[in-house]
């Protein structure tokens, strides 16, 4: 194990034996943003409000606010992918798939840039789970000594612990080891396979089938409705749901540099 003071290198699982929250958004976001190439982050300071303070972060949580709304209850079902139980390989996006998210170009939504590519949802593994449990949401049980379930662990409940235990609630911190993990760190050789990416569609099936495959190995796999989970859940799954996070924003970051930027490389628009 590499510790950094207290905290630990996300590369390692730290003993032998997870769409993501607000602060899932905001550390995918705030990558991203680092991440931008000067005529992309000029165009995303320009269609910022200027409430915003050119933070991207501070309007990626909006998805999951509006949701709430009568006149954006339809969006609801844009968090996740219906995938059938048991079906951990094969997955692909279609047209007509049910909760499939929108496409980069759709001027739908307000702030749609934020979530370009469908990157803030579908590398959340459990957002790509199995419609029976409604993505782990149904499959109730105890996070350390609280109750909780299998969904809000992965997207928020290992978030928190982590910050908690190694990070003194400090979320810039916990930014700092993602990005330095992937700048000069244990992914930094993962980043050019990360950012590979030329036609929308079978970017969104490629992260998607990530997704389920870490969903269906390490999120669903042991689960029983009602257990206890604790440490050794916390210490194996954690590194897997921060690569996720950083992956998400790498490539957040990628997608607004070709269609925001001054890239010729451009994609293949998904229909």
């Amino acid at each position: 194990m590499v510790v950094m003071g207290r905290r630990p290198s996300f590369g390692v699982v730290l003993l032998a034996t997870h769409g993501w929250s607000k602060e899932g958004h905001i550390l995918t976001s705030r990558i991203a943003q680092g991440l931008l190439e000067p005529e992309a982050a000029a165009a995303v300071a320009n269609l910022l409000s200027d409430y915003a303070n050119g933070d991207l972060s501070s309007l990626c949580v909006w998805a999951d606010q509006i949701q709430k709304w009568y006149r954006y209850r339809w969006t609801s079902p844009l968090h996740f992918i219906d995938t059938p139980a048991g079906a951990c390989s094969g997955l692909s996006l279609s047209a007509g798939r049910k909760g499939r998210v929108l496409p980069v170009q759709s001027k739908t939504l307000p702030h749609n840039f934020c979530s370009s590519g469908r990157d803030l949802w579908i590398v959340s593994p459990m957002h790509v789970g199995f419609t029976s449990d409604e993505g782990g949401n149904t499959i109730a049980l105890r996070w350390f000594r609280h109750k909780s379930n299998l969904d809000h662990v992965w997207d928020r409940e290992i978030i928190l612990t982590a910050l908690k235990d190694y990070y003194e609630n400090n979320l810039d911190t916990l930014q700092e080891d993602l990005v330095g993990n992937f700048t000069d760190g244990i992914w930094h050789d993962d980043v050019a396979s990360w950012e590979q990416c030329d036609d929308l569609l079978q970017c969104s099936n490629k992260y998607a089938t990530e997704s389920i495959t870490i969903a269906c190995k390490w999120g669903y796999n042991g689960i029983k409705y009602g257990q206890t989970l604790a440490e050794e859940y916390f210490y194996s799954k954690m590194p897997i749901l921060m690569k996720r996070i950083a992956q998400g924003g790498v490539r957040l970051a990628m997608i607004l540099n070709k269609v925001l930027g001054g890239s010729e490389e451009g994609f293949t628009a998904a229909t």
